[in-house]
């Protein structure tokens, strides 16, 4: 049985697993962030280079950045436990719940810019962003 998770109304669960067994995190659908063709083909190649096929893109927000919020990403082995989990185009995107309220709704796309190049977020909920682009207000 999934569980709505407490910390957000608006991050919508998925279902439970065939075998009726409880996962110790969420799985939730593409509402909380979906993944552009471009970025999943990117994370794709960036897992198999890794040794991590069936790992994840672990995406959080953390203080810091000239604007108090910034994105962290690490490709992780998978969702730790109270997670949340979100397949989009046949990669895995791992949220943790006090991240999740700040990335509702966002697009994970990847830039091959020369100077901004790299995977980029694409998020409703920020009120300013840098100059930059790599930190934002919510």
């Amino acid at each position: 049985m999934t569980e709505t998770p407490s910390a957000s109304s608006n991050v919508p669960t998925g279902s439970a697993p065939a075998d009726g067994a409880v996962l110790p995190y969420k799985i939730v659908t593409e509402k909380l962030i979906r993944v552009t063709e471009v970025a999943a083909n990117r994370l794709k190649q960036a897992l198999q280079k890794d040794g991590k096929e069936k790992g994840a893109l672990r995406l959080a927000v953390i203080g810091g950045g000239c604007s108090g919020l910034q994105y962290q990403m690490e490709l992780t082995d998978g969702p730790r436990p109270r997670d949340f989990l979100v397949t989009s185009r046949g990669v895995n995107i791992v949220v943790d719940p006090k991240s999740s309220l700040y990335v509702s709704g966002s697009e994970l796309d990847f830039s091959d810019d020369l100077q901004k190049g790299g995977f980029k977020v694409t998020n409703p909920n920020a009120t300013s962003q840098c100059s930059c682009g790599e930190s934002f207000s919510a």
